[in-house]
């Protein structure tokens, strides 16, 4: 019986920001937000995802087959923080809340959708069929790595589209609920 495991660590750090204004914190995020490997450009949050692991091939009976199988999943959660955040009043530091926590919610779906590919990973190298030699089932682990971290892409650039696209909606509905909820009640 194959034995599986899928091993997930999770860091968050944080860039520091300064400014007083939106536009000092538009362009300082702009400066100093982390680059991805995907755009090339700066970005006001990032998650890094590192796939790996280990795994056992047995040979039996003339066939070759997966023994034990460790997925590994590391995400780096990368979040802006402002300095000057207790010190901002009114509508700066309502923008800022907003803004905030849109971005680590974003990034942590990201890291999210990373886990369900590993634990998918896991499965999928999991129920591989015996093959007649290991040179054939290292292939078909191969090929089956591939096929879920091609998955696994897609569905992050996916997220990414629709998320870009429902942005300005989306902190729309976050200002309008957290001024709601500074309103004094009479």
């Amino acid at each position: 019986m194959t034995q599986a495991e899928t091993i997930v660590r999770k860091s968050v750090s944080y860039f520091q920001i300064g400014g007083t204004t939106a536009e000092d914190l538009d362009r300082e995020l702009e400066r100093r937000g982390p680059t991805t490997r995907a755009s090339g450009s700066r970005h006001p949050g990032a998650t890094q995802i590192k796939f790996g692991g280990e795994l056992d091939y047995v040979q039996s009976a003339g066939r070759c087959r997966i023994g034990n199988v460790d997925v590994t999943l590391d995400t780096r959660i990368i979040l802006p923080q402002w300095k000057n955040r207790k010190r901002a009043k009114g509508d700066l530091a309502l923008i800022w809340d907003a803004l905030s926590s849109d971005i680590k919610r974003h990034e942590e779906r990201h890291a999210e959708i990373a886990r369900q590919y590993a634990r998918k990973l896991e499965r999928t190298l999991k129920k591989l069929r015996p093959q007649r030699n290991c040179d054939a089932m290292q292939a078909k682990v191969a090929e089956a790595t591939d096929g879920v971290i091609a998955a696994h892409d897609t569905a992050q650039m996916d997220f990414d589209r629709v998320e870009a696209v429902n942005f300005e909606n989306r902190m729309m509905r976050i200002l309008e609920y957290r001024a709601g909820q500074n309103t004094p009640k009479n």
